[in-house]
């Protein structure tokens, strides 16, 4: 019987292949063709149409990497084939299995209304469904070509200015022809049926059931006349289709998607066009499948839809409002989670949700994030905060070594929220249907004996157009098939709330969602890292300064639109392949030139609030310097959020050659010695008389690797990286110098590699607590790995690293496989190792990947060694990932408590502003206590003057503290939600009798409050 069924599978793949398929398109015609090569960058619909169209062979040569060009198709359909359907089929040069990688098309009618994309598996465009014969046909093809970048090889391809001019594709077809309907549903019938027969043990009657029925099949068809013999032939597969599936089969809810990159190995202009092409597929199959529903999420690109396609947005709309396109997600863009930081997390879901709800009044609930790399113990908190109950992920079923043990389960954030999650089993984010997919999902899924149901996301994904007819075909037939799981198409929303009512008491998943794989995207494109940081930072400053401004100057305006833009363009930006660095050059180059313009607009901000305060002194008075303190902790006498008269700096740094050719550094609070090397070997902390370094180590000793991973070029980090290291101690020059303000300031210059430089700066400011380091590299590194590493006396058992609004402890053990996967590491501004009494923190300006290890010395003591991953050198996609001059800053703060650390963070990150101008500015909020950080302080976005302020608890326990407003509110205080609406079921705040407002925060919770000035 092995061999009987053997011959039978074998006879269907080919039968299929050769006789089938290719009689799925009956008699053919060929098409007129005409084509206008775009000179440059794509060009509006309008004069695409309108252009000089030349006519060309039906197997031309066309596109130049990125380029585009429109082709013109005329026919005349044959007298012959009325009451026939017709199609034409227009194959660009297609490779059908590179959907989404490759050449696209989306083709428009001669009035300019889209009618569908074309992509490898969606080739075809309906003509009619039935012809009356003699009718015109005339189409326009926008024609994409996109180079094939999937390859994993260093390619130049990546950016327009420096990828080749010669042609990238071939037209393939270019022709009228009947659609034989019969003979493309006897295809589907028998796909389903042969896929499921193969996925059967052999111990199972329905494999020999389908195995007869597809063998009778066969027999029924003529090969000579495959159409005309499929109508039969099909006859004989109508009971198998019609065998119910068992009462226990595992529950499919299919949801129709295309996860479309915002930018990946095509720039952000590219994207906008898939998304049209997408768009058109599937609103063009929604009229001919009414059961068909479909999700989308990123906000930016149905906002790119409405802006660059309106016609296709306009149909999108309807859709929605017919609950058959369903937004999904939240969020303005599918983002990274590891490295946006906490108010842009939270803005991620407000400009998203906000999107959402005025364009189609829909709030939508669940998370979205099938293909981010890795999750924040953060989200759960914001996700609720935001209005969502639902999250859903697939990509930690990429992890290299340990298996996750659930698909449904209750996900708990650092601050105790949880949200109820699913990783769909299927393993991936673009099914289609086949019937192996849905048998792994069925056999994969870890909840069996509790839950039932799991979702299928299905189409294909990044402009390969989408869900496609045949897998609707699929699902039809996979409704309630006999040894298949149950499957139905309905929107996300319906499996969510089914599946949390079947398994209400899943089980409990607390921390992080740590993707084991692509660690070296904490810190692959530096520079994209760097300007998102930068900008993240300055927003928090221009709408804080514009803040105060407008309740404290008569007649400033705040600046909604351009801060509004500005969040946007960031947010953007923090796709999870651009902020990770995971994209092709071009991406990158624009990335960095997007992140100057947004860096001077918001110094522009800034820059005419703090103007206008300063004119506004206390005293009235002129002249002078004032010191701008936006970071929110009190420092240099300036209290958080305010602004003061420069203060006395202190005795200056003493700075002390030594006979070992270094030097002492000492400012009474801090002794430094730095030695020959330009190596930092010792850091004395009188306030606890302890030394910082472990004995005979040596501190900002910058290290490297050489680094290429198994795979992934600019995504991975892999372990063996750690085999080899070159410690870059030779030194070039080393000097030491007074600095302007009573600092005293080393100075160590290297080279190293084939043509690499770097600059070393060691500043310790008087009275400080903290050494600061700034680091200028002139890296022309390939495939290396730089860090720089701190060996501190202080033995740790877990480190702190911060994340959005919080922070979350890690074992610095090896004890189990789960903790040993984590040898990269991501931090935001901070990062915290401890023993009971001493803790050491490292703060830094845009660093985000680490790594921290413990080791035992000779003298018993312990070694925690805490290290920075300053730079990578990966060749794909971008070959010249990082080339060029980068500079970067990190402090050290000995005998640090958490407080500190998370104070050190900001200050880094916010440096003091200095404007000329007399007396103070007084913030508009101030909280007491150091556990409780106030994040955001900004105006109402529906314009109505209240200020918004956000604050969470940063120590991870629970804090009361007291908030005092610098202005007399009106009325209640209103705890919100992020998108600043009234919090249902939070407590009413009241001011007290000193005009403070008394609160009591959880470990970790975020507090949004909204008050209203007092007109009078």
């Amino acid at each position: 019987m092995h061999d009987d069924r053997s011959t039978v599978e074998r006879r269907l793949h080919r039968v299929l292949r050769e006789r089938i398929e290719p009689a799925v398109h009956g008699a053919s015609v060929p098409l007129r063709v005409a084509r206008w090569d775009a000179p440059g960058e794509p060009v509006p619909v309008a004069e695409g149409l309108a252009a000089a169209f030349e006519e060309c062979p039906g197997d031309a040569a066309w596109g130049p990497a990125w380029g585009t060009t429109w082709f013109r198709v005329r026919g005349e359909v044959p007298a012959g084939w009325a009451g026939r359907a017709v199609e034409a089929r227009l194959d660009l040069g297609f490779d059908p299995n590179l959907p989404g990688f490759q050449c696209e098309g989306l083709a428009y009618r001669s009035d300019g209304t889209p009618v569908k994309g074309l992509n490898p598996r969606t080739p075809w465009v309906r003509i009619s469904d039935a012809a009356h014969g003699g009718e015109a046909v005339e189409l326009y093809v926008e024609a994409a070509a996109n180079p094939v970048l999937i390859a994993h090889s260093p390619t130049h391809q990546g950016d327009r200015l420096t990828s080749d001019r010669a042609p990238q594709y071939r037209l393939a077809r270019m022709e009228l022809a009947v659609l034989e309907r019969e003979v493309w549903e006897l295809v589907q019938d028998l796909e389903v049926l042969g896929q499921l027969m193969e996925q059967l043990s052999t111990q199972e009657a329905r494999r020999f059931d389908l195995l007869r029925a597809i063998e009778r099949c066969l027999d029924a068809l003529d090969l000579a006349d495959v159409a005309g013999t499929a109508a039969g032939a099909r006859a004989e597969l109508a009971p198998a289709l019609a065998s119910p599936a068992h009462a226990s089969a595992h529950r499919l809810s299919a949801v129709g998607h295309a996860h479309i990159d915002t930018a990946w190995l095509w720039p952000q202009r590219e994207t906008v066009r898939k998304v049209a092409r997408t768009c058109a597929n599937v609103v063009e199959l929604m009229d001919s499948h009414p059961g068909f529903v479909f999700a989308m999420s990123q906000a930016q690109q149905l906002a790119w839809l409405k802006e660059h396609r309106p016609e296709v947005f306009a149909r999108v709309a309807d859709a929605v409002g017919a609950g058959r396109f369903v937004p999904v997600g939240g969020m303005w863009v599918e983002s990274d989670t590891n490295m946006v930081g906490g108010e842009a997390m939270a803005r991620q879901f407000v400009y998203g949700k906000r999107f959402f709800l005025e364009e189609f009044g829909i709030e939508t609930r669940e998370v979205w994030l099938p293909d981010s790399f890795g999750y924040s113990a953060a989200l759960p908190q914001l996700v609720q905060l935001a209005g969502n109950r639902w999250f859903l992920t697939q990509k930690i079923s990429w992890s290299q070594s340990n298996r996750f043990p659930h698909h449904t389960f209750w996900w708990e954030g650092i601050d105790g929220t949880r949200v109820f999650t699913h990783f769909p089993p299927v393993d991936t984010y673009n099914s289609d249907l086949s019937g192996g997919q849905l048998a792994h999902a069925a056999s994969n899924y870890r909840e069996k004996g509790r839950g039932s149901r799991s979702l299928v996301p299905f189409g294909w994904g990044d402009g390969g157009g989408g869900p496609t007819r045949e897998m609707l075909a699929r699902a039809e037939r996979l409704r309630d098939l006999e040894g298949s799981p149950r499957l139905t198409v309905e929107a996300p929303a319906a499996f969510f709330a089914a599946a949390e009512a079947e398994y209400p008491d899943a089980p409990v998943w607390v921390g992080e969602l740590y993707l084991e794989l692509h660690r070296g995207t904490y810190t692959s494109q530096a520079g994209t890292k760097q300007g998102n940081r930068r900008a993240e930072s300055l927003l928090h400053e221009a709408e804080l300064w514009s803040a105060t401004a407008a309740l404290r100057v008569p007649g400033f305006a705040y600046p909604y639109e351009e801060l509004e833009q500005l969040w946007k363009t960031t947010l953007l930006h923090q796709f999870h392949d651009i902020l990770p660095g995971s994209s092709i050059a071009w991406v990158h180059r624009e990335a960095r030139e997007t992140y100057a313009r947004v860096h001077a607009e918001l110094d522009a901000v800034t820059a005419a609030a703090q103007t206008a305060l300063a004119g506004d002194t206390d005293d009235g008075s002129d002249g002078g310097t004032l010191l701008f303190n936006g970071a929110p902790h009190a420092r240099d006498g300036v209290a958080a959020g305010g602004a003061a008269p420069l203060p006395d700096p202190g005795p200056a740094v003493t700075s002390q050659a030594d006979a070992s050719g270094g030097f002492v550094l000492d400012n009474g609070v801090l002794r430094v010695v730095i030695d020959a090397r330009g190596l930092v070997v010792s850091v004395h902390d009188r306030a606890t008389d302890r030394e910082t370094l472990a004995p005979g180590g040596a501190a900002n000793l910058l290290q490297l690797h050489p680094d290429f991973p198994t795979m992934w070029d600019a995504w991975d980090i892999d372990e063996f990286y750690r085999h080899k290291v070159t410690d870059l101690v030779d030194v070039d020059a080393l000097d030491a110098r007074p600095g302007e303000k009573g600092e005293a300031v080393v100075t160590v210059e290297r080279r190293f590699g084939a043509a690499s430089r770097v600059r070393q700066t060691v500043t310790l400011h008087p009275g400080a607590r903290e050494l600061d380091f700034e680091t200028e590299i002139d890296w022309h590194e390939s495939e290396q790995l730089l860090k720089a590493a701190f060996p501190l006396d202080v033995k740790a058992d877990v480190s702190e690293a911060e994340t959005q609004f919080g922070h979350v402890a890690r074992p610095t053990h090896r004890n189990t496989s789960w903790e040993a996967a984590k040898f990269e590491i991501c931090a935001h501004r901070w990062i915290r190792v401890a023993e009971p009494g001493f803790g050491v923190a490292i703060a830094n300006d845009s660093t985000y990947g680490h790594d921290v290890t413990r080791d035992v010395r000779t003298d018993g003591g312990q070694t925690t060694t805490v290290r920075l991953s300053l730079l990578r050198a990966p060749r794909y996609p971008d070959p010249e990932t990082d080339q060029g001059v980068h500079l970067l800053r990190y402090r050290l703060v000995p005998g640090a408590t958490t407080a500190d650390a998370v104070r050190a963070g900001h200050a880094l990150n916010l440096p003091v502003r200095r404007v000329p101008g007399r007396g103070q500015v007084r913030p508009l909020v101030t909280v007491d206590g150091e556990a409780v950080v106030v994040e955001t302080v900004k105006l109402a976005d529906d314009r109505s003057g209240d200020v918004v302020v956000r604050l969470y608890e940063c120590l991870g326990g629970r804090a009361a503290t007291t908030l005092h407003p610098g202005f007399p509110p009106a009325g209640p205080v209103v705890e919100t939600d992020l998108l600043e609406r009234p919090l249902a079921g939070a407590p009413e705040h009241v001011l007290d009798a000193d005009g403070g407002l008394p609160l009591r925060l959880r470990p970790f919770q975020i507090l949004t409050l909204r008050l209203r000035p007092d007109a009078r």
